[in-house]
């Protein structure tokens, strides 16, 4: 019979047990920073916690796929601090044809800066101004700061002297990911679209 405390359960005595307690007084798993997911296939399913990539590699749910050069250790054992993780198995997805328009993935994609000016970013501004008949659509919102939100008013940019740097378009559905991060690691940008690149 073996004792309880000592053995625990099958699946415990498969998986190396890492002292998540001690990371977290000493800075912890969370001061690590994120990692990207990856479906079976590569393609992006979202972002998790350096603590969630561990667990999911240490339960071989997940393989490492890029790492930033840190090690996490325990009693038994040493493993490199995922950026990017890959399921083991594939994971049947909802297709999402397109990115919800929202205030954060604006910004996502116009790299939280002023399509007008270029400077930052501070609210978001219809194209054609919703009174003049303009949609509240990818193609028609984009990022702007506030004095050009102010200069600009309810008119349309052939009133205004304004000028987009670059014509608005509707994202991949992979910048959500970009979007919900609020950042991204550059070890991630081989697994992104290309057209997702945040804007320097």
């Amino acid at each position: 019979m073996v004792p309880i405390g000592r053995a625990g359960s099958a699946s415990a005595a498969k998986t190396p047990r890492l002292d998540f307690a001690r990371y977290t007084t000493e800075g912890g798993l969370e001061s690590l920073g994120r990692a990207l997911m990856l479906n079976a296939s590569f393609e992006p399913l979202c972002v998790v916690s350096v603590r969630r990539a561990v667990v999911l590699v240490l339960k071989s749910k997940a393989e490492i796929v890029s790492r930033n050069g840190a090690e996490i250790r325990s009693e038994r054992t040493t493993l490199p601090v995922p950026t990017v993780i890959r399921l083991v198995h594939y994971v049947r997805v909802p297709y999402r044809s397109r990115v919800p328009l929202s205030r954060r993935a604006v910004f996502a994609r116009d790299g939280h800066r002023c399509q007008y000016c270029n400077h930052p970013a501070e609210n978001i501004d219809h194209v054609v101004p919703r009174s003049r008949g303009g949609t509240h659509t990818w193609e028609n919102v984009v990022a702007s700061c506030r004095s050009c939100n102010a200069h600009k008013e309810d008119r349309l940019l052939s009133e205004t002297g304004l000028a987009l740097r670059r014509p608005p378009v509707a994202p991949h559905a992979a910048l959500w990911l970009v979007a919900t991060a609020g950042s991204i690691d550059p070890s991630w940008e081989p697994f992104l679209p290309e057209d997702d690149a945040v804007p320097a």
